[in-house]
């Protein structure tokens, strides 16, 4: 396959237990196919921390404004949007084969992103448990008001823990 930003040859790289495609000593790229890239895009994942430098040619520039053909399906063009995990993050996805395409340095913010998700995730829920506990310390005669508070704040926090972050 070649890369969708510069034509060289994708290198195959194993991360974990899957291969990528990447542009090693190209654009420094990376090509995930289907359901590929959720298997390293967070911080906690130590199979992507090998995809995080890609040896890049100083001398290629890409045109990050120009639309991209998917290198597996090629006479496809992919959409770019922004990733879900961070908005700043525009990524070219295949709408034949689900692949996504990353410039160099992208996987990088996508996972910094994410960890930060996680540590706001975290604090609200420390703030919430923390709300909780005022809540029942302030009445201690169990008020129907006092109730009804810890009541929604618990509510809150489960909410806040059963959803996934964005």
């Amino acid at each position: 396959m070649n890369c969708p930003a510069c034509a060289r040859l994708l290198q195959p790289t194993k991360a974990g237990v899957i291969s990528v495609g990447v542009c090693a000593g190209g654009c420094g790229g990376i090509w995930f196919d289907a359901f590929e890239m959720q298997k390293v895009d967070e911080s906690s994942e130590p199979a992507g921390e090998g995809l995080l430098h890609v040896a890049r040619d100083p001398d290629v520039n890409v045109d990050l404004e120009r639309r991209r053909r998917c290198p597996r399906c090629e006479s496809v063009v992919m959409l770019r949007h922004a990733h879900r995990d961070n908005p700043s993050v525009q990524v070219d996805e295949c709408p034949g084969c689900g692949g996504f395409w990353l410039d160099a340095g992208e996987l990088g913010l996508i996972r910094q992103s994410q960890s930060l998700a996680e540590q706001k995730r975290a604090h609200t829920q420390a703030l919430l448990e923390q709300l909780k506990q005022q809540s029942l310390a302030s009445w201690p005669n169990k008020s129907t008001q006092g109730q009804r508070r810890v009541a929604s704040l618990t509510s809150i926090q489960a909410w806040v823990e059963a959803t996934p972050p964005q």
